[in-house]
């Protein structure tokens, strides 16, 4: 069939049709506006959520409005509710997440360049690494109840695998002129660490510990929804209960926002710890 009108092809029509530079002002320069683009999906998000609540898709008991869930927020934090349960929430992580990732380190590293501690913990150091940290909470419920203890012990375990197992191929994979300069120049111990062994491996070192944050922090709340007395996943649990979904999605959110600064703070940290390194 022959074309009519312009002698354009559908792909270029597509092509036109979709190009933002038609339709953006020449005065305005894209590039500045490049850094807002990270909103874009969260706007979304939050439209369609409010257009949802608007037309009733889903009762409101189940969904409620933005402005409802705003609402509760402020509610929650005019009363100290909130403030109360995160920080408690906060408190365990950080000893849980400091206990695991010091004991990580250290185990990593001995399991790199000691062959003994390898041969008689290697294998159970790998057994107990691919156990699920969630199949484990029945078992330290009847040994540790619920109190602090066994909140503490879940995170440790969350958080301590996944920095010794860096720490371990960080410390296998310093290359291996490395050591030979090391060794050249007669370096002592505790130098040798210092300058050598602590530059090869922070960069991974620390990849591990950011995965391990965010890991136990969302084991954190999961745990804190089955067994606690108290922090943001009891929180939203006793919302749950009472039937109360605004607050239940204050927690959702709110989780979600402190998992994202705690990924973010780390980054943060990581960068300026490798401001040292050669491009």
């Amino acid at each position: 069939m022959k074309s009519i009108g312009f002698n354009i092809r559908a792909g270029e029509w597509l092509r036109l049709v979709l190009s933002w530079r038609l339709l953006w002002p020449g005065w305005l320069p894209l590039r500045q506006l490049q850094p807002l683009a990270v909103w874009v999906s969260p706007a979304a998000l939050l439209l369609v959520w409010y257009w949802a609540a608007r037309q009733q898709w889903v009762p409101e008991q189940i969904l409620p409005a933005p402005a409802a869930v705003w609402e509760s927020f402020l509610d929650l934090i005019n009363s100290g509710e909130l403030q109360d349960n995160l920080s408690i929430s906060l408190f365990r992580l950080l000893v849980g997440f400091g206990i695991g990732a010091v004991s990580g380190l250290l185990v990593g590293v001995l399991l790199a360049i000691s062959p003994g501690v390898r041969a008689y913990l290697g294998l159970t150091f790998e057994m107990l690494r691919h156990i699920p940290t969630l199949v484990l909470i029945p078992m330290l419920i009847l040994l540790l109840g619920i109190g602090e203890t066994f909140k503490i012990v879940i995170l440790v375990k969350a958080v301590f695998f996944p920095v010794a197992q860096a720490a371990t191929d960080a410390v296998r994979n310093i290359p291996r002129g490395f050591i030979e300069v090391g060794r050249v120049y007669q370096l002592k111990p505790w130098d040798f660490y210092r300058t050598i062994l602590l530059p090869a491996t922070v960069p991974p070192v620390l990849t591990g510990m950011r995965i391990a944050l965010g890991r136990a922090w969302l084991i954190l709340v999961a745990v804190e929804l089955l067994a606690a007395d108290a922090g943001i996943g009891q929180m939203m649990e006793f919302a749950r209960q009472m039937l109360r979904l605004d607050i239940v999605l204050v927690g959702v959110v709110l989780t979600g926002v402190i998992g994202f600064s705690l990924d973010k703070s780390l980054r943060l940290v990581e960068r300026r710890l490798m401001r040292w390194r050669p491009e």
